[in-house]
């Protein structure tokens, strides 16, 4: 497939899911050619594929495999840097702490912040000799407020705030900027499986869920040339929780 005539090229882990899908649709309207990241929902993201066109193109692994993620990112990079990277890729298993697995807290900690190093580090180099990049995590309020049952995904979203802060200071100099987004309450899936309209109220006082358009706009903003000073930040996307 030919993306030459695309002025980027953007990968979006997790990018067949609800939040993720928008953030494809985001960066083409931008005119980048997207690389939509799937690992279990591969079929999901050749429909989000099929809907974007020619300027999207599936990508299957699995980011906490380490040896899959680099041989996948390394045929990429070989035509040139993959110039955005938004890491989207995450999952929940909740339960409180006492009583969670071993298994329950690595596989949300392998997939949010293990997989963030495996993507990030295939990209890095690349962006640096390219002196142009731009790296934003999506994370959660829970991050930033904490959560009953989800001591384990408030854990990996919040490193990555100190990831892409730390990140932010290693980079700037090549033109890298490295930010998070952390949504709260957002329309889709999860949510509508977990908050009703009356719990929605109650926990955000704008009184309505987001959208993921209005993630994906942040994020998309920060993957443009107009963001190149805004650097290791992390900003809330959540209706005044926090």
């Amino acid at each position: 497939m030919n993306t030459k005539t695309q002025s980027r090229r953007a990968l979006v882990t997790g990018g067949s899911g609800d939040i993720g899908g928008a953030i494809c649709r985001a960066l083409a309207a931008q005119d980048c050619f997207v690389y939509i990241h799937a690992n279990a929902s591969v079929e999901r993201a050749r429909k989000l594929a099929g809907e974007i066109g020619v300027h999207a193109q599936v990508v299957a692994f699995d980011v906490t495999d380490a040896g899959a993620t680099h041989a996948v990112l390394d045929e990429i990079t070989q035509d040139g840097a993959v110039d955005i990277l938004v890491h989207n890729a995450g999952i929940h298993d909740d339960a409180p702490l006492a009583g969670m697995s071993d298994a329950q807290w690595h596989r949300v900690i392998d997939v949010s912040l293990h997989g963030f190093f495996h993507v990030a580090q295939s990209l890095l180099l690349p962006m640096a000799r390219a002196r142009f990049g731009r790296i934003v995590c999506v994370s959660s309020v829970a991050a930033q407020l904490g959560n009953r049952g989800q001591v384990n995904y408030a854990a990996a979203k919040s490193a990555l705030h100190g990831a892409v802060k730390s990140l932010a200071r290693e980079m700037a100099s090549r033109g890298i900027t490295a930010n998070a987004v952390a949504p709260g309450v957002i329309a889709g899936r999860l949510a509508n499986a977990t908050f009703d309209a009356d719990k929605i109220r109650e926990l955000v006082p704008a009184g309505r869920a987001g959208t993921p358009d209005e993630v994906a706009a942040l994020v998309a903003f920060l993957c443009s040339d107009a963001a190149a000073y805004i650097n290791g930040q992390i900003i809330g996307v959540n209706g005044g929780m926090i």
